[in-house]
């Protein structure tokens, strides 16, 4: 596996300044074809890891994201909001926990006004987590403005952002997300970099007990087997399956999932990652209990973000 250790998506190439747009959805956008048909019949799911950007930028956001995981085997779709939508549908996803991430303070506001515009636009189907910076001037304005719009938690990047998820900044946000009973999601691990590897989380997870962790990506991507040595015993730390199942066996996954425990456990594509086609198929193989796939593909976030 090849990564491109220099680049780094969404700083540089985004816009920086506040215009996340008016509208998420155009009338033209483009859908990959998916065979209409559920993969888990008469079974809710949600995914709970999708980012989404305006049409005018969503182009220029997965050339972003492919420079910066260069290398991988991805199956991207044009990250539109509509694509997300229709393809999740047409295979059975019925609830979206959606973000963005800013790469700079000026962006948070502006991105949030997007999340919160997005999630009344689709009729009940999404629901939405602010972004929050940890250069911002006040993040207590930050945090009450994305409350007020009706966002139910945060999501962080550190990787993207550039800032160590343990650092003082960021140890600010966590404090007043679990004062504010919000949960954060947050991208962790990256052999690359040392901003959200499992040292720094275990040091968030004990100085935060009731602030309820969300580790993308089981906890560490690229990183599995130390996060797995390292976060499941704090109980507050709840974890998503994305982007894991390109690299991870399948015995891998089902001892992943075990260790954790299905109920601590959502399902998730990383959109615009990869296909919720394939992410559902992988799943589907792995032969779990009906339990186990209740509470992946529904329960764990359904509890979590009160679908």
């Amino acid at each position: 596996m090849q990564i491109n250790k220099d680049s780094h998506i969404l700083a540089e190439e985004l816009p920086a300044g506040g215009d996340y747009g008016t509208g998420a959805v155009a009338d033209n956008a483009d859908s990959a074809f998916f065979p209409e048909q559920p993969f888990f019949p008469g079974r809710p799911v949600a995914d709970s890891h999708c980012h989404i950007y305006p049409d005018r930028i969503s182009g220029k956001a997965v050339q972003a994201i492919d420079r910066f995981y260069d290398g991988l085997p991805t199956s991207h779709s044009d990250g539109t909001v509509r694509t997300l939508f229709e393809n999740g549908k047409a295979i059975g996803i019925s609830h979206f926990i959606v973000h963005s991430v800013a790469t700079a303070p000026e962006q948070v506001s502006s991105i949030n006004h997007f999340i919160a515009r997005t999630v009344q636009e689709a009729g009940g189907a999404f629901t939405g987590l602010g972004t929050m910076h940890p250069e911002t001037d006040d993040p207590v304005r930050d945090i009450d403005e994305l409350r007020s719009l009706g966002l139910c938690g945060v999501k962080l990047h550190p990787d993207i952002q550039r800032f160590r998820a343990d650092s003082r900044e960021a140890m600010r946000i966590f404090e007043l997300c679990e004062d504010r009973g919000l949960p954060v999601l947050v991208h962790t691990g990256d052999f690359r970099y040392d901003y959200s590897n499992p040292d720094r989380i275990v040091r968030i997870l004990r100085s935060f007990p009731k602030l309820t962790f969300i580790g993308a990506h089981f906890g560490g991507w690229s990183v599995w087997d130390e996060a797995g040595r390292k976060l499941p015993d704090f109980e507050n730390f709840k974890v998503d399956t994305s982007s894991s199942f390109y690299w991870l066996k399948m015995d891998e996954a089902r001892s992943m999932i075990r260790l954790y425990g299905s109920e601590r456990v959502m399902f998730g594509t990383d959109y615009p990652l990869w296909t919720p086609e394939n992410e559902l198929r992988y799943i589907k193989k792995l032969d779990l209990t009906e339990k186990e796939y209740d509470n992946i593909l529904w329960l764990t976030c359904s509890r979590l973000f009160h679908l």
